[in-house]
């Protein structure tokens, strides 16, 4: 009753949480109640029976209940699995277009195969959107014989597949896919030359797995189709040089890791190693350019944190998953700098051919509905970016895991000690432990001081990511300790026992389930609650327990711990109510600047969607149908009339279908190139001041705007000039002489599409370049940092604690507001 109560009184303030699931539940008793007809047909009555029941309208509320009741029938017969009844409201919810949230454990993917197959019988095509290529192959094989029992087929695509693979595969009824693959598809399709070549379907039905982390986290990096150019290897003497400098001598990195720059001494000293030249001559642009990625690649990019190299090449790390960013490079010539940084040989460049965005990758489907085990969190941002609302389905038993307190230590060497500890110390009593770590470097870190502490353990991350379902599947086992990086092994079920739950079930159980440990807190706290989801599946017992510091990145990026006068005891620890409020408020912050950065991307995307919009109907007409030939016969009649009467008609027209195809791509792609260098300076307008009562984004659309309004016609007059001078036999086109050349589409950059942060960072920056030396006040040293006026960056002399607060994102603003109350309540019960 209070969650009913509770589920009313926020949509009565139109805050997105749990729908009301009574109509659901209602449903559901009247499949239990039609589920008792169903048990006596036979396997191919009951694919007949489902066969007669299609339809091209969707499912009514009679047609939908008859059909789950012989699905919860076929999922027993066809993988041993018979639903719950929370699994069949999850599918209800699934097939009305909602997000459902559903614990670990508790069947999503039963649940999601029903929803689909619901689709598929309602008429409808569906695709199954995973995080990664293992998950849409294990489910989709998984579900297989659950959908070939329902008569509906199911395919899956992967990063391996072969475009007849892919296209064969996007024709089922169903069809599993990472996201990126299927975001990738769509970006190569756009530049297919020929209608043969495409390989995706109509978009339909989109069902998210991981609905959060593909919706939200993946969202804040757009998937971007690159093209090979030429080769970008670093000059050695470059390589060496950025070697040999000093930092805080020969360059200054800034506050928040971000950027690098040479000092006035290191440019001397640079200049006169190189022989005395002027860095800043035009001549010298190159080289300047060579220093500056080499000089980024040495200071600021981390081996195992944010790449490692394997089989003599470097792999980008996913940071959101702790997995190989697979096909994903750095732009700009930083991909090269990093591999001479590691002496591996190095890759071709590329220029950027075309980029899609997550949300438009998804809003291309009429119909979206997805699942997770945290959803409610990110409800508004659902709400507002995807228009779709969360239903929180109930688990099937009662939740008994045990979540103790976060505990807190001054630094990171004191939190790593008590972490090893502890996990010692819970280790000898033979229960399994599960930690969650934040990069592989961290992994490895930790697993050095386990092995000194001789703690056996099995550490998991982007150097063996292959065998991650399998070693977290065993994390159950009694006497295991299991250490990965972010969420490896997500979408696996970790049973207490091992796999099948035959290793030590009991036992484990009796020591307390599986023991979730994590070496610090996420920018999200929907995050750390996925990691301790880990445990407590199904009702077993499960416990977790955060370990975190003042010095963790978390903290020392998104709060300021300058005026805290913690009091740690003799191992480290901090208990005292401010300090560890500041693990609260950093997360709030990092909440609302990604959510911030979430909103800005989609924003400055928004127009670029709709241009995009205008030139493929322009390039659909160009594909199929005679429309180049129309256009180029008009404005080149003689030379066309010329290429006709020594060619096949047939000949020329595919010719100017292949002329006008590249002149059109070759202006969007330079449209692209520009709109990325306008984003850029739009923003260093901004922090400069130059935009003065104008927003930033306005100024955007404007300049787009006017670039965008000639690209078609200049295309058309670029292919009327090529058309002149084309080569053109009795074979076709030949596109190298020509100047016409396809591009070959080879990998995607792994691209932030806010380069210098958001609002959030740069204030956070400047009161972080205002507190300078240690931010902490020891107990030794208890007195408050004052700070001189003039010790202030310029803009902040002036400006009070509520002029900072306006200048706060709305919900930066409401997370300092919500601080301060809860210090006003502490005040008043002192």
């Amino acid at each position: 009753m209070a969650l009913k109560l509770t589920s009313r009184f926020r949509r009565l303030l139109q805050r997105p949480g749990s729908i009301d699931l009574g109509p659901y539940e209602k449903l559901t008793v009247a499949v239990n109640e039609a589920g008792e007809s169903s048990t006596a047909l036979t396997d191919e009555e009951l694919t007949e029976v489902v066969a007669e029941m299609r339809t091209e309208g969707g499912l009514d509320e009679d047609g939908l209940i008859e059909f789950l009741a012989l699905a919860r029938e076929a999922g027993e017969r066809a993988i041993g699995e018979r639903a719950f009844d929370g699994q069949i409201v999850g599918a209800l919810a699934l097939l009305q277009g909602r997000v459902v949230e559903m614990a670990t454990g508790e069947g999503k993917t039963l649940a999601g195969a029903f929803a689909a197959a619901g689709y598929a019988i309602g008429g409808r095509k569906v695709h199954v959107l995973a995080v990664n290529d293992y998950l849409a192959e294990r489910d989709a094989e998984w579900m297989e014989p659950l959908y070939k029992l329902l008569g509906v087929t199911v395919s899956h695509v992967g990063q391996a597949s072969s475009p007849e693979e892919r296209r064969a595969a996007y024709q089922a009824e169903v069809c599993y896919a990472p996201v990126s693959e299927v975001g990738f598809d769509v970006l190569r399709d756009r530049l297919a030359g020929d209608v043969a070549d495409r390989v995706s379907a109509e978009p339909d039905v989109a069902l998210v797995d991981e609905a959060d982390s593909v919706l939200i986290d993946e969202a804040r990096v757009p998937l971007v189709l690159a093209g090979a150019t030429r080769s970008e290897e670093l000059d050695d003497d470059v390589v060496q040089l950025v070697r040999t400098l000093r930092a805080g001598v020969d360059y200054e990195v800034d506050g928040d890791g971000r950027s690098v720059a040479l000092t006035d001494k290191g440019t001397d000293n640079v200049e006169e190693f190189l022989g005395g030249i002027d860095l800043y001559d035009d001549a010298n642009l190159d080289k300047m350019t060579q220093v500056n990625v080499a000089l980024h690649a040495e200071v600021l990019l981390r081996k195992d944190v944010d790449y490692l190299v394997r089989d003599g090449k470097v792999n980008l790390i996913n940071n959101s998953r702790g997995r190989i960013a697979k096909l994903q490079r750095w732009p700009d010539g930083l991909q090269a700098a990093v591999e001479a940084k590691e002496a591996v040989p190095v890759s071709e460049s590329g220029e950027v051919l075309d980029s899609i965005t997550v949300q438009a990758l998804i809003k291309r489907y009429p119909k979206l509905c997805g699942m997770t085990g945290t959803a409610v969190v990110v409800g508004e941002q659902l709400q507002e970016f995807y228009a779709v609302e969360v239903a929180v389905v109930p688990p099937n038993k009662p939740n008994i895991r045990v979540d103790d307190t976060d505990r807190l230590y001054l630094t990171v060497e004191q939190k790593n000690k008590a972490l090893v500890a502890h996990v010692k110390e819970i280790h000898e009593t033979g229960r399994p432990i599960l930690i969650g770590t934040h990069s592989v470097e961290e992994s490895e870190q930790l697993s050095d001081q386990l092995e000194a502490a001789e703690v056996p353990h099995v550490v998991l991350n982007a150097k063996n990511d292959a065998e991650e379902a399998s070693i977290v599947a065993e994390a159950g086992v009694p006497e295991t300790v299991t250490v990965s990086t972010q969420m490896a092994g997500r979408g696996t079920d970790i049973r207490l026992g091992g796999r099948d739950g035959s290793n030590g079930r009991e036992r484990a159980a009796e020591l307390g389930g599986l023991y979730v440990v994590g070496t610090g807190l996420h920018a999200s706290r929907r995050l750390d609650d996925q990691l301790r989801g880990r445990a407590g599946r199904q009702g077993d017992p499960g416990g977790s327990l955060f370990f975190a510091s003042l010095a963790d990145e978390l903290v020392t990026r998104y709060s300021i711990t300058s005026g805290l006068r913690p009091s740690p005891d003799k191992d480290g620890r901090l208990t005292d109510r401010k300090a560890v409020g500041t693990l609260d408020h950093a997360q709030r912050v990092a909440d609302g600047a990604n959510a911030e950065l979430l909103r800005t991307t989609w924003s400055y995307s928004r127009l670029t969607e709709q241009q995009r919009a205008i030139v493929l109907d322009t390039r659909e007409k160009i594909l199929v149908s005679d429309l180049a030939a129309e256009k180029l016969a008009a404005s080149s009649k003689e030379r066309y009339d010329e290429l006709v009467e020594a060619h096949d008609e047939s000949v020329v027209k595919d010719a100017a279908r292949r002329i006008a195809l590249h002149h059109l791509d070759r202006r969007w792609t330079d449209h692209v190139a520009y709109l990325a260098d306008l984003r850029e300076g739009i923003h260093l307008r901004s922090l400069a001041g130059g935009i003065v009562h104008l927003k930033p984004i306005d100024e955007f659309n404007k300049s787009a705007i006017a670039s965008f309004d000639t690209l078609i016609d200049d295309a058309w007059k670029d292919a009327a000039e090529t058309l002149e001078t084309a080569e053109i036999g009795s074979t076709g086109l030949d596109e190298e002489a020509s100047g016409v050349p396809r591009p070959t589409a080879t990998w995607t950059y792994l691209v932030n599409d806010n380069p210098f942060g958001t609002e959030a960072d740069r204030i956070l920056g400047r009161l972080r370049n205002a507190i300078k030396g240690d931010e902490l006040v020891t107990v030794e040293d208890d007195t408050p940092v004052e700070l001189a006026e003039e010790d202030l960056p310029e803009e902040l002399r002036d400006l009070d604690e509520d002029d900072l607060a306006d200048d706060l994102p709305e919900e930066l603003r409401e997370a300092d507001e919500d601080e301060d109350e809860d210090e006003d309540e502490g005040e008043k019960k002192k």
